[in-house]
C-alpha cells in the first residue's frame, strides 16, 4: 500500500514527519509513507503558496499509484486551494480515501460533496511524537492500512455521519462546497473557542436551511477554552442541546472526536 502525504495549510517540521516515516516502517513495513516535499514549504503561515499546496495535492490525488490521502496538519488555508483543486480531480482520485480533521474540514467536505473518493475524520500525520499523538495516529494508519473497526468512534450507529470542527462546517455554510447531509448524524467539535462564540456558531448552524435535514447532533471535544471562561451560565452541552431543539432535531450525546489524544475515525457516510 502507498500513502501520500500532503500539507494543504500549514508547514510541517521535517523532524515530526521524519518521526511519522520511522513510526509507520516499524508498524506497517509494507506500506509506502510518502512525504510530498511542499510539506516543508514555509511561505507566511502556509506550506506553500496556494498554487503551490494544490499543485501537490492534485499531483498525489490524481496519481493512481497512491492509494489515500494522509493529510499531514491543520491550521488554517485548505479553504483556499479548493476552487483549484476539486474541478481537476480525476479518476483516480475518486478511488482513494482522504483522512484528516480540523481545516481539512474543507477538503473532507468538498470531496464529500462531490462524492469524490472516501473522506475520513481523523488523526493527521504530524501527531507521532506528540502528548498521545502516536496512539491517534496509529488509529489513523490501521484504518487506512486494515480498515480496522475498532479504530472507529464507539458512537457510530450505522446512519449516515460525518464529523467536522464546528468553525469549519459553518464557514461551508451557502458555499457550493457543503455537502448534503440529509438524514446523517453530525458530529460537531471545537478547539480553543469560548462558549459565547460556541453558541453563536451553533445559533449559525440552527439557522442554516441546508442543515434542515439533519438526523441528530453529537458533541464532541471541546479543548482549549480560555481558563477565565466560567461565566457563560450554560456548560457546552446544555449550549449544543438548546440549539438542538431549536433545529427540531435530537442532540445525541458526546463522541469521541476532536482536538485531543482520544480522537477516534468518523468515516463520512457510512463506515
Amino acid at each position: 500500500m502507498r500513502i501520500g502525504v500532503v500539507a494543504p495549510a500549514r508547514r510541517v517540521d521535517e523532524d515530526q514527519m521524519a518521526r511519522t516515516q520511522g513510526y509507520a516502517a516499524l508498524t506497517y513495513p509494507a506500506v509506502d509513507l510518502v512525504v510530498h516535499p511542499q510539506c516543508f514549504l514555509d511561505v507566511g503561515h502556509f506550506a506553500g503558496t496556494d498554487e503551490q499546496r494544490a499543485a501537490a495535492f492534485l499531483e498525489f490525488a490524481n496519481d493512481p499509484g497512491f492509494d489515500a490521502i494522509w493529510f499531514a496538519r491543520g491550521g488554517y488555508g485548505s479553504n483556499r486551494i479548493l476552487d483549484r483543486v476539486m474541478p481537476q480531480l480525476n479518476r483516480a482520485a475518486a478511488a482513494k480515501s482522504y483522512l484528516g480533521f480540523s481545516d481539512m474540514g474543507f477538503l473532507l467536505g468538498a470531496l464529500y460533496a462531490r462524492r469524490i473518493g472516501r473522506p475520513i475524520h481523523g488523526p493527521m500525520a504530524a501527531q507521532v511524537g506528540k502528548a498521545g499523538g502516536t496512539n491517534s495516529a496509529a488509529r489513523a494508519l490501521a484504518w487506512l492500512v486494515n480498515r480496522d473497526r475498532t479504530m472507529l468512534a464507539p458512537e457510530l450507529d450505522g446512519r449516515p455521519t460525518v464529523a467536522f470542527n464546528l468553525v469549519i462546517l459553518c464557514a461551508l455554510i451557502g458555499t457550493p462546497w457543503l455537502p448534503d447531509l440529509t438524514d446523517h448524524v453530525v458530529i460537531v467539535e471545537e478547539v480553543g473557542e469560548d462558549l459565547y462564540r460556541i453558541d453563536r456558531l451553533l445559533w449559525q448552524l440552527s439557522e442554516a436551511t441546508q442543515l434542515k435535514g439533519i438526523a441528530g447532533i453529537r458533541l464532541g471535544a471541546v479543548t482549549d477554552r480560555h481558563p477565565d471562561d466560567t461565566g457563560f451560565g450554560e456548560t457546552e452541552e446544555q449550549i449544543v442541546t438548546r440549539w438542538a431543539g431549536a433545529m427540531g432535531v435530537p442532540y445525541l450525546g458526546r463522541a469521541h472526536v476532536g482536538h485531543y489524544a482520544d480522537n477516534m475515525v468518523v468515516p463520512f457516510g457510512v463506515a
